[in-house]
């Protein structure tokens, strides 16, 4: 991962453009290529960025960053850099979710047309490079579908889902892959960005996945 704190203007040329004026700002390069823009507020959300694949190109005080497949760019405008380190992070061992998504992850496994009718189970834990996908299933047509599971749904997990699908679409035997996610409670800002995404969005029932009734139960 290389770090670089520096004073510059970030520029995003695509379907829309957005322009953050001149600032110290924190940039994160990772190894999957991704490039995050951040400022000292905000928790982890970024600025703006650009999701792999995509590629950095330093021309004087000009960093150009561009998406592979898009086309859309963020153009930084350097004016002074105060820090520039790289840093050897070596390979993650993933997140290790609570017993509840673990055992959401299971349950809807077992019971995979929760999802809709004709969904049919590939694996749990289906492997990548950058981590293990919660499930992989295909639907009543036969299409890929990688499925993140959460006990609360929020904005990082959509992004972590997004990663997933951008690094599984670029394999021939699984494209097209589409995502779902899937939690107990999701945020209507993770719905928001879920549905820019293309991704579905369901709320899981976990009693209802135990096969336990509601203690008052209702017509609809």
């Amino acid at each position: 991962m290389r770090l670089v704190i520096a004073r510059c203007s970030v520029d995003y040329v695509g379907k829309l453009t957005a322009h953050l004026p001149m600032a110290p700002r924190l940039i994160l390069i990772k190894a999957d290529s991704s490039v995050s823009i951040h400022a000292d507020d905000r928790a982890f959300k970024p600025l703006n960025w650009m999701n792999p694949p995509c590629k950095l190109r330093e021309d004087g005080s000009t960093w150009t960053v561009t998406h592979g497949k898009t086309g859309e760019k963020l153009v930084l405008t350097m004016e002074e850099i105060l820090h520039d380190s790289s840093h050897e992070l070596g390979v993650d061992p993933g997140l290790i979710k609570d017993g509840v998504e673990a055992h959401l992850q299971e349950l809807l496994a077992e019971h995979i047309t929760t999802l809709g009718p004709g969904y049919t189970l590939v694996r749990r834990e289906y492997m990548t490079a950058i981590g293990p996908v919660d499930i992989l299933c295909r639907d009543h047509n036969g299409a890929t579908v990688a499925v993140e599971i959460k006990r609360r749904g929020e904005i990082d997990g959509v992004e972590q889902l997004t990663r997933y699908l951008e690094l599984l679409n670029r394999d021939p035997l699984l494209a097209p892959v589409k995502g779902v996610f899937a939690a107990q409670e999701i945020k209507p800002q993770a719905r928001v960005l879920a549905a820019d995404r293309g991704i579905d969005c369901v709320t899981l029932d976990y009693d209802a996945l135990r096969g336990i009734e509601p203690e008052n139960p209702t017509l609809f």
